[in-house]
């Protein structure tokens, strides 16, 4: 007897939506910015297709800094301003869009507002740090309750790097329903990157709390163009989810410096 090929199908309501999908982007540094820029040019691809496309919003509280200039996609004029306002305000312009920014950490939000306003049918988490993404585990655990909005929360994308390596991982938030197959076998089900990567996660914490002060002192720590690589890959296993409907794997494994790459597969 045959082992059926594993695949996830995407979410029904997102196949032909009547309104844009909503897509909440945390964290607009190296790997946000160019995830950004990604998501315009699908927005792009989409409503070429007749798709009613995206609608994204970019959470940061950070501002540009000198060392930022180089390895993410600012210039020295935009020394002090906010990262998120600043992209936003360029993509707009360049695309046409009406695409929204936050100035503030999406984990930060307070209490009363902690769910309804950060809803959003996809989640792509670009952040530096490990804490972070479990403040937004928490946040999306949370959000399983509002089954029923429009937005109503489905995946979350994170994408993490090291110096030369990196992952993306999708997820689901909860159980999303599958059509029955004679030909796959489909997850419904996949599980968050904090729950079935928590101790790794957590012995990488310490890492964290270096920061670099100048564009040297963060490429010794980072390759120049992991984050745009690492960018790419993501926005396009967003695509095929959202131009196939479905996915054959659960992400993305990257390593820069031997040149592979390859996929995730389901557990």
């Amino acid at each position: 007897m045959s082992i059926l090929q594993k695949v996830h199908f995407l979410a029904k309501e997102l196949h032909q939506p009547t309104n844009p999908i909503k897509i909440n982007l945390i964290g607009a540094g190296g790997t946000g910015s160019f995830f950004l820029s990604g998501l315009a040019r699908l927005n792009e691809a989409l409503t070429a297709h007749g798709h009613a496309g995206l609608d994204v919003t970019l959470w940061d509280g950070d501002r540009v800094s000198a060392n930022n200039i180089g390895r993410q996609l600012f210039a020295t004029s935009e020394i002090g301003l906010h990262k998120s306002t600043t992209l936003i305000n360029r993509i707009n312009r360049f695309f046409g869009t009406s695409w929204s920014a936050e100035a503030r950490y999406f984990s930060n939000m307070p209490d009363g507002m902690q769910n309804r306003q950060l809803l959003a049918s996809i989640y792509v988490s670009c952040v530096d740090n490990i804490q972070s993404r479990f403040d937004l585990s928490t946040i999306l655990n949370n959000t399983k309750q509002y089954n029923n909005q429009i937005n109503r929360p489905r995946y979350w994308l994170d994408l993490g790097n090291s110096r030369d390596t990196g992952q993306i991982i999708c997820s689901t938030i909860g159980h999303i329903a599958q059509p029955d197959s004679s030909k796959f076998s489909p997850v419904a089900q996949l599980p968050f990157i904090t729950d079935e990567f928590e101790s790794l996660l957590r012995s990488g914490e310490k890492d964290d709390k270096n920061s670099s002060c100048s564009l040297v002192d963060s490429l010794k720590k980072q390759s120049l163009f992991i984050n745009s690589t690492l960018a790419n890959l993501g926005c396009d296993l967003l695509t095929t989810l959202l131009f196939e409907g479905c996915l054959m794997e659960r992400g993305i494994l990257l390593n820069l410096k031997t040149r592979h790459c390859r996929p995730l597969p389901f557990a």
